[in-house]
C-alpha cells in the first residue's frame, strides 16, 4: 500500500498514534472546519462554525481509534467511524426543511456536514492528502459555483416564486395580467402555511413564452409583478 505523500514528507510520526500526529491531526481539522464554518455563517446558512468544528473533531477521533482498533486488536471493520458517519447522516439529514414559502433550506449545509465528516474521518486515518484534496473541492464548488449557479438561474425562462395576492379573489386578476404580459403558469400551488393570513398565498411556477421578455432581466420582471395592483408581495424563489 502507498503511503500518503503529505505523511511521508512529514515522517512516519504522522502515521502512528502519538501526541504530536493527534495535535496536527486535530489542529487540521479544526482549521479546515472553520474555513467552512465561517463561510456557512457569512452566508446566513444553519451549522456554522461550533457545530462543524464538533461534528470534524468527532469523525476524525474516530478514525485513529479505528487505527489502533484495526492495527493493534485486530478488528476487521472501522466501526467507530461507520458510526460517526451514519450519525452525520441522521443529523444532516434533520437539518433540512421546508420554509413557509415552500422552499428546501439547509440542503447544501447537510451536505457540507457529511463530507466534512467523511474529511476528518480520512484526517484521523493519517490520509492527509486525499482530506485536502477533498476539502480544496469542496471550498470550489461552494464558492465558484455558486456564481455560476446565479449566472445561469438568471438566464433561465423558468422562474418560480413566492406570491401573495392582496385578496383570494384577485387570483383571476393575476393570472389574466401574467398571460398578457408574456408568461405562462405552469404550476400554481396554495401554501397552507398562510390559510389565516386573509391573504391568497401561492407557489407559482412561470415559463417566459415572450420572446422580447426573455432579453429582460429577471429582476426587472418580479419588479414588474410587483407593481400590480393585486399583488402584495412577490418574491423569486428559483
Amino acid at each position: 500500500m502507498q503511503t500518503d505523500i503529505i505523511a511521508y514528507l512529514l515522517g512516519s510520526w504522522s502515521s502512528e498514534i502519538n501526541i504530536a500526529s493527534t495535535v496536527l491531526k486535530t489542529v487540521l481539522v479544526i482549521a479546515m472546519a472553520a474555513v467552512l464554518g465561517c463561510e456557512r455563517a457569512q452566508n446566513r446558512h444553519a451549522a456554522g462554525l461550533r457545530t462543524l468544528v464538533a461534528l470534524s473533531i468527532g469523525a476524525m477521533f474516530a478514525g485513529i481509534a479505528d487505527i489502533y482498533f484495526i492495527v493493534d486488536l485486530g478488528v476487521g471493520f472501522p466501526f467507530l467511524s461507520a458510526g460517526v458517519l451514519i450519525g452525520g447522516a441522521i443529523i444532516t439529514a434533520n437539518t433540512i426543511i421546508f420554509s413557509s414559502k415552500n422552499q428546501i433550506k439547509g440542503l447544501t449545509t447537510s451536505v457540507d456536514l457529511l463530507t466534512m465528516s467523511i474529511i476528518s474521518a480520512l484526517v484521523g486515518f493519517g490520509l492527509y492528502t486525499a482530506a485536502l484534496v477533498g476539502f480544496v473541492a469542496l471550498m470550489v464548488g461552494l464558492l465558484a459555483f455558486a456564481k455560476l449557479e446565479k449566472y445561469i438561474r438568471n438566464k433561465s425562462n423558468h422562474l418560480e416564486v413566492h406570491l401573495e395576492l392582496k385578496t383570494r379573489n384577485s387570483l383571476q386578476e393575476f393570472i389574466t395580467a401574467v398571460r398578457e404580459f408574456g408568461l405562462k403558469i405552469e404550476n400554481l400551488e396554495v401554501n397552507p402555511a398562510y390559510a389565516n393570513s386573509g391573504l391568497g398565498v401561492y407557489t407559482v411556477k412561470l415559463t417566459i413564452v415572450k420572446d422580447e421578455l426573455k432579453k429582460t432581466n429577471r429582476n426587472d420582471i418580479i419588479e414588474a409583478l410587483s407593481s400590480m395592483e393585486c399583488v402584495h408581495y412577490i418574491e423569486r424563489i428559483a
